[in-house]
């Protein structure tokens, strides 16, 4: 970590994403301006979900924004969680509307309505879509890309005959989530079922993917949400069986969001600003003439033809012929996270050669120009991929703690953390499973329970407030 990370997090991260140029400020409270280089890297997370759905066979639909109130009195758990971040609509223009609407926070309500009227046979299903939107949240307290009032999300929903096939789907998208992350973001993530007081507002099940920050706290970076038969009876979606029977159907819904985005920078920057995986990273190869160039025209004629040829294999590379001087150049696009930088000038061009500078390694390596094919340049990429990965899960790893046995230990712990200004990370817990000590815990802590992961490193025997024995084994972290 750099200094400023490790002396403000916050102020590095904001520092970061600015002078990245992903977004800018906007006049409405807690909302953001994504700038074209922040919003290429959601529309590249967009593309590796919609494969997903095309290879699952579900497609994409579009719903209103607006939600009226009385879709969201229908399932009383569902408003109660969202109603103090729903903003309303009342009236338009001087006229006072006969029933308020609700600024969209998520899209159950809308769609149960549909899937009723849609669904009539056990033909239809399962029944599966997914939606790009965008969503609101009157956050109190925000944070660009990570917490913001409105945010961009893929939100899927589908309705199965029975209990079983709904849960395949809720659990098939989670590792979906999990290798999407680490295959394409190289993001490293806890994979396990959130808690009660943690899950989505209406469902029966809510799990989740917990990825570690570079600060130690944790981000839920996808869900995918069991809701039962709730939904279904809130809006009466039946189906007739096989039995001539009418039968509710089991419903799911599951999301990523452009929180995703802020997570990226979270995991992999550094003190020179983005770290991006090559995978997404919206120029993969920068282009930079060096030395005294512009007297030599060869040098530029070089490098276009470079250029040609590797972005007819699909790469994406960039040509900076400015009038910059190299070392602002190398700065700016350390800081806009260019994963490969390919410099070249008068001596080497005489030397048929070039300098080759990965953004994840501090060495610059030497090349010749004969070497410079587009399988060279994609093996650099996928090994900087690995680097990524690796790195992230070491940091994790070392940052997860998995011998706090009780609250004096947890408390010491975090004490001897903010006295040595290091990091308290993910604490692996015995739970008893009850409100009470889980409340306890965030309280006295901080800290929140994460998700009970499906495979934990350790098995905890005893509850960490009351020493009674544990039902769960849970991962703890404070988090954004």
């Amino acid at each position: 970590m750099s200094n400023l990370q490790k002396k403000d997090f916050s102020s590095w991260y904001l520092q970061t994403i600015q002078q990245a140029e992903l977004m800018s400020y906007s006049e409405v409270r807690g909302c953001i301006v994504f700038r074209p280089d922040g919003f290429e890297l959601w529309e590249r997370i967009q593309n590796e979900v919609n494969k997903y759905l095309r290879q699952e066979e579900i497609r994409n639909v579009y719903f209103p924004m607006l939600i009226p109130k009385s879709y969201f009195m229908k399932e009383a758990e569902h408003v109660k969680g969202f109603a103090p971040e729903l903003p309303w609509v009342t009236e338009v223009g001087s006229e006072k509307l006969e029933e308020p609407y609700a600024l969209r926070p998520t899209s159950e309500t809308m769609i149960g309505k549909s899937f009723h009227e849609w669904i009539n046979s056990y033909r239809d299903l399962p029944y599966e879509i997914n939606q790009w939107a965008n969503v609101f949240r009157w956050e109190k307290r925000t944070l660009p890309f990570l917490r913001t009032s409105e945010f961009l999300w893929h939100e899927g929903h589908t309705a199965h005959a029975d209990e079983a096939d709904a849960r395949r789907r809720t659990l098939h998208v989670l590792n979906f989530y999990v290798k999407m992350l680490e295959e394409f973001l190289a993001i490293p993530v806890h994979a396990g079922q959130k808690t009660p007081s943690e899950r989505f507002a209406g469902a029966v099940d809510t799990f989740s993917i917990e990825a570690m920050m570079k600060d130690g706290k944790a981000v839920q970076a996808g869900t995918s949400h069991y809701l039962g038969t709730k939904f279904a009876e809130a809006f009466d979606i039946k189906y007739l069986d096989q039995s001539n029977q009418h039968a509710y159907v089991h419903t799911t819904s599951w999301a990523v969001s452009t929180r995703l985005i802020g997570a990226l920078i979270m995991v992999h920057g550094d003190e020179k600003g983005l770290v991006l995986p090559p995978k997404i990273t919206p120029t993969q190869i920068i282009l930079t003439p060096v030395g005294p160039w512009k007297k030599e025209p060869k040098i530029l004629e070089t490098l276009q033809t470079i250029q040609d040829l590797l972005k007819a294999a699909g790469l994406r590379v960039r040509l900076d012929d400015s009038d910059s001087t190299p070392g602002y150049k190398f700065n700016k696009w350390e800081q806009k996270g260019a994963a490969i930088r390919i410099e070249l000038g008068p001596r080497d061009l005489l030397q048929n050669q070039f300098v080759l500078k990965m953004r994840d390694l501090d060495a610059k390596e030497v090349w010749s120009l004969d070497d410079l094919e587009p399988t060279f340049i994609q093996q650099k990429l996928d090994q900087m991929h690995d680097r990524l990965l690796v790195n992230a899960q070491k940091f994790s790893r070392t940052h997860e703690h998995l011998n706090i046995e009780t609250l004096a230990e947890l408390k010491e712990h975090i004490k001897c953390c903010e006295k040595n200004q290091e990091i308290p990370g993910f604490i692996l817990i015995g739970w008893d499973g009850s409100e009470e000590t889980e409340a306890q815990i965030k309280e006295e802590t901080g800290f929140t329970t994460r998700n009970i992961p499906f495979n934990p490193p350790v098995e905890k025997k005893f509850d960490i407030v009351n020493g009674k024995s544990a039902k769960h084994t849970v991962w703890i972290a404070r988090a954004y």
